[in-house]
């Protein structure tokens, strides 16, 4: 018989916030898989666990371990899976894992736990019947303004991660192709220093101009409007005859995109493409 392949959650911060269950997998596991190792062992000191059987897991050697690792579950091992924080295969290593475990008939089973996705988003103080959680934004701008144009007309949350360096930019992206819709940064969930600011895009930005603050950070960002995007299309609503008519009253085309954008519910850098063969600047 094969083992079993566990993926355990851990704490996303405050380590008193790790399950029992989590903590009698890893004791009895016969082998830890860890994204950091240095990281994993102050989890597993708390937890009163030896560090023996733990080995990396990471991204740079995700290829050549994840074989090794199916090996030692063919041949019957329990395996657990860990992440620094939160879930494996969540923006995080393991997805590979779990694939190959899969199509070799290898039992893996979910230990659930911490999620900042969660956390973050059932104290945002936005809509939670429908969300999107779309993992960390792209590093650069032009790959990032693409999904946002492709996210603008979904009426459901978005949720991203983002790195504290990029969160200025990635605000302003938000902004311009979004509209100043409500938002959230939570910051540091379930430490010491956790924080939630909540306004519309452009007062966030306004709170960040002595800085962007510190530590991991998850954005939110409320759905596009009632009636916006593909609903107004089905209405018979059509920005390309919005802008035309715009064009043809004397309005630039930057002034044009803006009031498309606004009620279009598209981004105004998608709106703005629709006028590039007609009026002016």
């Amino acid at each position: 018989m094969t083992g079993t392949l566990y993926l355990c959650a851990t704490p996303i911060g405050n380590l008193e916030d790790v399950t029992r269950r989590v903590g009698r997998i890893l004791a009895e596991a016969d082998l830890i898989c860890a994204e950091d190792t240095r990281q994993s062992a102050k989890l597993l000191d708390y937890l009163g666990i030896g560090r023996r059987r733990l080995i990396g897991y990471h991204q740079h050697n995700e290829a050549t371990r994840t074989p090794r690792v199916i090996e030692e579950l063919l041949a019957g091992k329990t395996v657990a899976v860990i992440s620094d924080a939160g879930t494996p295969g969540i923006s995080d290593p393991g997805e590979a894992l779990v694939r190959a475990a899969i199509d070799q008939g290898i039992p893996v089973v979910p230990v659930p736990g911490p999620s900042a996705v969660v956390a973050a988003l059932c104290a945002s103080g936005l809509p939670t019947t429908r969300f999107t959680f779309c993992g960390f934004l792209p590093r650069h701008g032009k790959d990032r303004r693409a999904l946002l144009q492709e996210l603008a007309h979904r009426p459901d949350t978005l949720i991203f991660y983002e790195a504290p360096h990029r969160l200025v930019e990635s605000l302003r992206d938000l902004l311009t192709e979004l509209g100043d819709r409500r938002a959230v940064i939570a910051r540091e969930i379930s430490k010491v220093y956790e924080e939630f600011r909540r306004g519309t895009i452009s007062q966030l930005m306004e709170s960040l101009v002595e800085g962007a603050p510190l530590g991991e950070i998850v954005l939110l960002v409320a759905g596009a409007p009632p009636g916006s995007g593909q609903e107004r299309a089905e209405m018979g609503f059509d920005p390309t005859e919005l802008m035309e008519a715009l064009l043809e009253q004397g309005l630039g085309r930057r002034v044009a995109a803006l009031i498309v954008a606004r009620f279009s519910g598209m981004g105004r850098n998608e709106a703005y493409q629709l006028g590039l063969d007609k009026g002016k600047d």
